[in-house]
């Protein structure tokens, strides 16, 4: 490609078969306006890059599907006339310059699809004649600048997909032109600021979908009439949903699963005819399914795991077993026979018992009653025969949250429990890895030791604390198996999701690389690695001890319980010790009892050696040695600690004595490394794992020092690991 055109002034190469380098030095066209490469495959390099600083001129500049393999330079922020800049899919990666506050005149800003990391700028919000923003499918990470409410010409926004934490800023409420918002797919906490729903503007999409949200839906929901999408799904927002939803008349697609909502679906919501896919999945909603469901033109409907009751109907879209789901739903009957429901009871034999006599209403409630006294007689001598103390009828409720498999699908899925399968094994339980569905998805099946004492109670427990519980950095339960084994002997397996990229115990200690991880994949661990898994294990804590209702107590936290998915995200599994607190057993939870002490030896809290009840500060404990075992590389229970010294007093003395470099982890110690990080986390692991509890860290300040270093760290590191996501659609 040779240009020898001086006074040219659009370039336009969309849509072609070119490959190989760019080799074109554009800063000889002074009079360049218009610069668009790609989207193609095998186009890349740009060799005169930096060139493109002499096109002062430029208005619009798009380079997309290319393989860019840089950063955006500061010098970016110079040419003041431009009014697009768009990099997409580009492999485009560092930090995003804080001159780019200078393109006052920029009305599109499309970055998606990239490897930029570090904290969007503030300088964002002198943008003020930007319309589309696009952010999406990067690794950005702290808060959302609040000076994005300064943009009030916005149309479009998308920051989903990123890393993105802390709460939404309500100045949003500020661009009343918008029409999408998606912050999906983010690490956001905090309650829905009301601003939002004021947007009356919004017409194609607010989606919110996958984060950490808590509190209820605004009142204001009502303003939103224009709305073609709203998403809401797998946060942890609560409450009944606004009567107002009725006034949203062009919603078409309607997805609140996983939340904690409640109450009944209102009659009111019939006015919102033109909903084509509706989801209420994993929530809390009660009574009979209204008939308006039956009556729209329904593509998909999702009610399942929710506490609906009553008669399923036979017609719209409930005849369609593969776009409609109400498993999860035991009070619910009728329904076409595909769906397995129990028959209801006939309207006719009701009216018919209420005309009953009295003298015939006490006859039949006296059999009835004497009837149940025999039936419990009988089932407790059958189970004092049978010696079942392991499992109690609790359990029975328990695992009915539950989606149930049978043993013979667990066996067929593990190839008859193939050692070639397993993955490891604990007190309690054997996990293997298997097949169970027809798409081939990997998942992990966790197979209770019923002979071990102990190992149902085990089952009951984890069951217990993860049916109510949902956050991505803990494990999901995809369903489980109650059942009797092929020799009539009892079986109870878990199943959750696989996490290819194995334990932590195993990437800190036994590093060997797996079979999917891509050639320049290291399965040590760097710093920001091990900040950032330390980070999603504090949220866990955080989201488990103060925000999912009851609190509730890990007991177990150590680096085999850690385990890691795809994109080297950190999950806290194994609930097999966990232990749910409600609100009143709090105040008294470390006063002495005779309970046995919970956890592992060396990550377990002292004071449960002495006996005390189990805590929250126990769980900080633990993953306070957790922390110091990342940094240092050192198990707690390594020979080096003898005659009562331990990792914590070997963290401690070094932290006193100024020589904590010496202790880390070799690997950490190369050039890149920023030694105050060090030092920093080391103190929070000791701190963390004081002695006294009431001398240990909150959670909270926790993680704001760990996103802090994570900011810093990150913006001054190309690092990015894990799969490219779907495309984004904005701009």
């Amino acid at each position: 490609m040779i240009i020898t055109i001086s006074q040219l002034g659009r370039f336009d190469s969309t849509y072609n078969n070119f490959k190989g380098e760019i080799n074109v030095d554009f800063g000889k066209l002074r009079h360049l306006w218009w610069l668009t490469l790609g989207p193609t495959e095998g186009l890349g390099g740009m060799k005169y890059f930096d060139s493109l600083l002499n096109c002062s001129n430029l208005e619009l500049l798009e380079l997309s599907g290319l393989q860019l393999e840089r950063r955006i330079p500061d010098w970016v922020g110079n040419l003041t006339k431009l009014r697009t800049l768009k990099f997409q899919y580009s492999s485009i990666s560092g930090t995003l310059p804080s001159s780019i506050g200078n393109l006052h005149r920029l009305t599109v800003l499309s970055l998606g699809g990239n490897n930029l990391t570090g904290m969007i700028p503030e300088s964002i919000g002198k943008l003020s004649n930007l319309a589309y923003l696009n952010l999406g499918f990067n690794t950005f990470s702290g808060i959302i600048p609040r000076s994005i409410g300064n943009l009030s010409s916005l149309i479009q926004v998308s920051l989903r997909e990123n890393k993105l934490e802390g709460t939404i800023p309500s100045s949003i409420g500020a661009c009343k032109q918008l029409i999408l918002l998606s912050f999906a797919l983010n690490n956001l906490i905090g309650t829905i600021p009301k601003e939002i729903f004021e947007l009356s503007s919004l017409s194609i999409a607010l989606d919110l979908s996958r984060n950490n949200l808590s509190g209820v839906i605004p009142q204001g929901i009502h303003r939103l009439k224009n709305l073609d999408l709203l998403d809401l799904s797998m946060n942890h927002l609560s409450g009944e949903i606004p009567s107002s939803l009725s006034s949203c008349i062009s919603l078409r697609i309607l997805d609140f699963s996983s939340n904690s909502f409640h109450g009944l679906i209102r009659e009111e919501w019939s006015s919102l005819k033109g909903l084509i896919y509706f989801n209420l999945s994993s929530n809390n909603f009660s009574g009979p399914i209204p008939r308006f469901l039956a009556q729209i033109p329904l593509s998909y409907l999702d009610l399942s795991y929710n506490d609906f009751e009553g008669e399923v109907y036979v017609k719209g879209v409930f005849t369609n077993t593969s776009v409609i789901s109400v498993q999860g739903n035991p009070r619910l009957c009728g329904g076409i026979a595909e769906l397995r429901l129990p028959k209801c009871t006939s309207i006719e034999s009701n009216k018919k018992s209420k005309k009953l006599s009295l003298g015939g209403i006490l006859g039949i409630s006296l059999s009835s009653v004497a009837a149940c006294v025999a039936l419990v007689f009988f089932v407790l001598v059958y189970f004092c025969v049978k010696k079942k103390k392991d499992t109690p009828t609790e359990s029975i409720q328990i695992i009915e949250s539950f989606e149930m498999v049978s043993y013979e699908r667990i066996f067929n899925a593990t190839d008859g429990f193939s050692s070639q399968n397993l993955i490891g094994t604990g007190s309690f339980a054997s996990v293997y890895k298997g097949v169970l569905d027809e798409k081939s998805t990997n998942v992990a099946i966790k197979v209770l030791n019923l002979q071990e004492r102990g190992g149902s109670k085990s089952f009951i427990a984890e069951c217990e604390a993860l049916r109510n519980i949902r956050h991505r950095n803990l494990v999901k339960i995809i369903t489980a198996c109650s059942s009797l084994d092929f020799k009539g002997n009892d079986f109870k397996a878990l199943v959750y999701d696989f996490m290819p990229n194995g334990s932590l115990e195993s990437l800190l200690h036994s590093c060997t690389k797996l079979d999917h991880m891509p050639p320049h994949h290291s399965c040590k661990l760097d710093l920001i690695q091990r900040i950032s898994i330390a980070k999603d294990v504090a949220c866990a804590l955080d989201y488990l001890h103060n925000h999912c209702g009851n609190v509730v107590v890990h007991c177990d936290l150590k680096p085999s319980n850690i385990l890691l998915d795809v994109d080297m995200v950190a999950h806290i599994g194994d609930f097999g010790l966990a232990k749910i607190l409600t609100l009143e057993q709090i105040p008294n939870a470390n006063m002495s009892s005779s309970s046995v002490m919970r956890g592992t030896i060396g990550y377990a809290a002292p004071e449960y050696g002495l006996g005390n009840k189990v805590s929250t500060e126990g769980d900080i404990y633990s993953y306070g040695i957790l922390l110091l075992e990342m940094l240092t590389g050192k198990r707690p229970v390594d020979l080096i600690f003898q005659q009562g010294q331990s990792l914590h007093s070997y963290a401690r003395k070094a932290v006193a004595d100024g020589f904590v470099l010496r202790i880390v982890d070799p690997m950490l110690l190369n050039d890149d490394v920023n030694h105050t990080f060090l030092i920093s986390l080391v103190q929070i692991g000791v701190q963390c794992s004081s002695e006294s509890p009431h001398d240990r860290m909150d959670i909270g300040n926790v993680i704001q020092e760990l996103l802090s270093m994570l900011g810093k760290a990150t913006s001054n590191s190309t690092y990015k690991f894990g799969a490219r996501a779907t495309q984004e659609t904005i701009v």
